[in-house]
């Protein structure tokens, strides 16, 4: 299951890729970061560096616990992501920011999430791509708004 949403935004590439480079910066924009406000959080490593985990936990059923691994990036393009799902369903998946330049001060932001679905899972690939791509524009959404502050 591959889903993929992006936006437009008034700021110039090298600004957004700094931003979205920290994997904390996440708790400000991400839907699921920002669902719980009591979620336990921990860093392992330096944020923003290949290597970096960044692990949740929280009692709410659509948040549940996991970890996100920074495993490549590629400097003003792209960060990407393992992710790691405990609960509430175990699963794996990767995640991926794509950041283009589309002017002097306007960039483009793809959010990639890929997960394998296996069957029983596959049966309900359609609702989960819909879910999620509903939360990754939302996500997208609050980014625009925050850095086109800036």
């Amino acid at each position: 299951m591959k889903i993929i949403k992006s936006i437009e935004i008034n700021k110039n590439s090298g600004l957004v890729f700094d931003y979205l480079r920290i994997t904390k910066n996440q708790d400000n924009f991400s839907v699921w970061n920002m669902s719980d406000p009591d979620m336990k959080k921990t860093h392992l490593g330096t944020d923003g560096t290949v290597g970096f985990i960044y692990s949740w936990d929280s009692t709410m059923k659509n948040v549940g616990a996991g970890e996100q691994l920074i495993t490549a990036i590629e400097e003003g393009k792209s960060i990407e992501y393992s992710i790691r799902f405990f609960r509430p369903m175990k699963n794996t998946g990767k995640t991926k920011f794509e950041i283009t330049s589309i002017g002097k001060e306007s960039t483009s932001v793809a959010w990639i999430f890929d997960s394998p679905s296996k069957f029983p899972m596959s049966l309900f690939s359609p609702i989960f791509k819909k879910m999620l791509g509903k939360d990754l524009k939302k996500g997208l959404i609050n980014l625009k708004r925050i850095l086109e502050k800036k």
